[in-house]
C-alpha cells in the first residue's frame, strides 16, 4: 500500500506540474491586463511599457512561469494587478464563504439523493419510482441559471410584493459575522445547487444499487432467508456505493472552486465570484491562484478516494 502511495504522489506531482504549465499558458494569452489602458489618454505608450516591465510581463513566458512557480512553491501567489491585494488574503477571504456555501450543499445534496436513490431503486416502476426519476430529469435539464433566478423571483421578489416574509437575494448589504443573516442569504443558493446536484446524483444512486440487487449474491443472501432491510443495507448499497464515491471524489475539489452562476447571480462573495470578477479583468495573478488551489485539491483527493476504496471494500488491494 504504502509503495502504491509514494507512486501516487509522484504521478500526482508530475500531473499537477503538466497542469501548471497548461494553466499559465493559457491564462496568459487569453487576455493582456494592460489592454485597458490603451484608450487612456492620460497614459503614454511609454508609460505602459514602463508599467509592463514593472509587471515583469516584458519578459518570456518560460521565466515569467519559473518565477511564478518559485513564488507558488513558498506559499507566495503574487498581488493582484488591479487591488493590489496579495492573492493569497484575497482567497482566504473568499475561500471561507464559498466552503460554508458548497459544503452546505452537498451534505444536503448527498443525503437528499441516497434517500431518493434507494426508494426509486427499491420501488422500481413504482408511482414513487415515476415520480422521482420524472422530477429528477427535469431537474437536471434546468439550467443553474434559471433555477437560480425563478427561486429569485418568487421568494425574493414576489414575497416581498405579496406582503409575505421573504429571502433576501444577496444584493443588500449584510453582515458575514451574524449567523441569522448568514442562514438567510443561505436558503436561496443552497436551495439552486441542491436541486441541480440531487437530480443527477439520485439517478446515479438508483442506477448503481438496481445494478447491484441484479447480481448473484444478492439472490444468494435473499436465499439465506435474509430480510429485504439486511440486504439492501448490509450488501448491495455497500457495493453500490463504490461508483457513488468515486463520482463525490471528484466532486468535493471543486467545493473550493465554488459556483460561479449562483454566487453572481446571489452577490455572494466566494470563489466563483472572486474568479469571474478578475478573468474579466486579464488579471492572471488571481486567475492562477484560483485554478492552483483547485488543480491541486483534484489530485489530492483522487489519491484520497483510492485510499477510501479499501475501507469501504476489503477486496480491494493497493498495490
Amino acid at each position: 500500500m504504502w509503495t502504491y502511495l509514494s507512486r501516487r504522489l509522484i504521478q500526482g506531482i508530475f500531473t499537477l506540474l503538466i497542469i501548471t504549465i497548461l494553466v499559465f499558458i493559457l491564462t496568459r494569452l487569453s487576455a493582456d491586463p494592460l489592454a485597458q489602458y490603451a484608450t487612456n489618454p492620460n497614459m503614454t505608450a511609454a508609460d505602459r511599457q514602463a508599467l509592463r516591465e514593472r509587471l515583469g510581463l516584458n519578459q518570456p513566458l518560460p521565466v515569467q512561469y519559473l518565477k511564478w512557480l518559485g513564488l507558488a512553491l513558498q506559499g507566495e501567489l503574487g498581488k493582484s494587478f488591479f487591488s493590489k491585494q496579495p492573492v493569497s488574503l484575497m482567497i482566504s477571504q473568499r475561500l471561507p464563504l464559498t466552503l460554508i456555501l458548497m459544503v452546505t450543499a452537498q451534505i444536503i445534496t448527498v443525503l437528499l439523493a441516497l434517500g431518493l436513490g434507494i426508494i426509486s431503486a427499491v420501488r422500481q416502476y413504482s408511482i414513487t419510482d415515476n415520480i422521482v426519476t420524472s422530477l429528477s430529469f427535469i431537474g437536471f435539464s434546468m439550467p443553474i441559471f434559471f433555477i437560480a433566478l425563478g427561486l429569485m423571483l418568487i421568494f425574493a421578489v414576489q414575497f416581498k410584493l405579496w406582503g409575505l416574509p421573504y429571502l433576501p437575494t444577496g444584493a443588500d448589504i449584510w453582515s458575514t459575522k451574524d449567523p441569522l443573516q448568514l442562514i438567510r442569504h443561505l436558503v436561496l443558493p443552497v436551495t439552486s445547487l441542491v436541486l441541480i446536484q440531487t437530480a443527477g446524483y439520485a439517478r446515479y444512486v438508483r442506477t448503481s444499487i438496481l445494478e447491484v440487487l441484479g447480481l448473484d449474491y444478492i439472490r444468494t443472501a435473499r436465499a439465506k432467508g435474509l430480510t429485504e432491510r439486511s440486504t439492501l443495507y448490509k450488501h448491495a448499497l455497500r457495493n453500490a456505493a463504490l461508483p457513488f464515491i468515486t463520482i463525490l471524489g471528484l466532486d468535493i475539489p471543486y467545493l473550493l472552486s465554488g459556483a460561479l452562476v449562483t454566487e453572481s447571480i446571489y452577490a455572494w462573495p466566494g470563489m466563483g465570484r472572486l474568479f469571474w470578477e478578475y478573468a474579466q479583468r486579464g488579471d492572471f495573478p488571481v486567475v492562477l491562484g484560483v485554478l492552483l488551489i483547485v488543480s491541486a485539491a483534484v489530485v489530492f483527493f483522487s489519491i484520497v478516494t483510492d485510499m477510501v476504496y479499501t475501507l469501504i471494500d476489503p477486496r480491494i488491494r493497493l498495490s
